[in-house]
């Protein structure tokens, strides 16, 4: 059966990816599937993420990695953010190693007991974890509290700003005063890192311990320079749900932002805001049926858009592809749009079926 709106998930390439930049960097990789793995799954995406060689996942809250767990994946993952009110029994009871950001977050993982955690250091990223000015109280309380029993610190970690190369090694050398300072507060973490898969791949002083693989291993370059090798795994498509013939000066969708120039067939895409596809890419869009490349025609709804195909033969039941095998690419939407290409799958919703293949 032909789904209405499909997102065709390669797994095959997930694993390609990850393995492919593990071969790069040559340190051990953190697969981070948060935001059900950038719009992927999240459980699909991390099972593949472990056969390409991923050691650890990465996630953003503890919901996300215990839905792993009941999932029945065993491995290693950290989860870095966490609400004011956050309790971490749970966690802990399921072995969940735990991201701390600042002295008060460090007492409340601490009063639940037995946590492995991975210390934050805002090294100038502006965001989470704390800053240089912190450090030392941070440093010294999880030392007592290691040699109290309450918690193992097995790590230390930052992020980079990808703000250019100056600004990352500027980074780089704050990172390593960071762990120089928790291993003169008697810390030994086994595990620091620093760089996601921007930094992994330009710049090799950020590697450390361990790097964290996101866009990468969904085989999406992080900027606009391409990694080569990465596989795309998503392919976004819909079957074409209505076509008829129009007249010249014919307005299309709201606003009439686009008028037919000529007699043509307009062909219905039942894909919209709702499901993902970028208002801000109306009128610009990419999109193939049947091995043609058009542009949305008129702007993007909720639940559907036109395109003006002129006088090509196109059915109902034919498949729009708006990025994938055999289409455009998630990088040309995202500059139809604007944006990135991480927003560009991580925002394809519920309405549209994954099939994993």
């Amino acid at each position: 059966m032909s789904e209405l709106r499909r997102a065709r998930i390669d797994l095959g390439a997930i694993s390609h990816n990850v393995n492919l930049i593990r071969q790069l960097v040559g340190v051990p990789v953190m697969s981070v599937v948060k935001a059900d793995g950038y719009g992927h799954g999240a459980i699909e995406s991390a099972r593949a993420a472990l056969a390409g060689g991923a050691e650890w996942l990465g996630v953003v809250d503890i919901e996300e990695a215990l839905a792993l767990r009941v999932a029945g994946i065993e491995h290693p993952i950290l989860a870095w953010l966490h609400s004011p009110d956050q309790q971490f029994g749970d966690a802990i009871a399921a072995g969940v190693d735990v991201g701390v950001n600042y002295l008060a977050q460090l007492e409340r993982v601490a009063a639940a007991s037995g946590a492995f955690v991975h210390l934050k250091v805002d090294t100038g990223l502006g965001r989470n974890g704390a800053a240089e000015a912190e450090w030392e109280q941070l440093f010294a309380r999880a030392a007592d509290l290691e040699r109290e029993g309450r918690i193992t610190v097995r790590g230390i970690f930052s992020h980079l700003a990808n703000a250019g190369e100056g600004e990352d090694l500027v980074q780089v050398a704050l990172f390593e005063r960071a762990i120089a300072m928790a291993t003169d507060a008697g810390l030994r973490p086994t595990l620091t890192h620093l760089a996601a898969t921007a930094g992994a791949l330009r710049v090799p002083s950020s590697r450390f311990d361990l790097v964290r693989i996101g866009i990468g291993g969904y085989g999406l370059s992080p900027d606009d320079d391409p990694v080569p090798g990465l596989a795309p795994a998503m392919e976004l498509s819909a079957a074409v749900a209505a076509v008829k013939r129009v007249p010249a000066g014919t307005g299309v969708s709201y606003g009439y932002s686009y008028t037919t120039e000529r007699e043509t067939t307009l062909a219905l895409v039942p894909l919209g805001y709702a499901d993902g596809v970028p208002r801000q890419a109306s009128n610009r869009g990419p999109v193939s049926i049947n091995g043609v490349t058009y542009k949305v025609s008129g702007r993007i709804a909720m639940d559907q858009f036109m395109v003006d195909v002129g006088d090509a033969v196109v059915e109902v039941g034919d498949r729009a592809i708006l990025f994938g095998a055999g289409g455009p690419s998630a990088e040309q939407w995202a500059v139809a749009a604007d944006t990135i290409t991480y927003e560009i799958v991580t925002r394809i919703g519920p309405r549209v079926t994954r099939v994993y293949a």
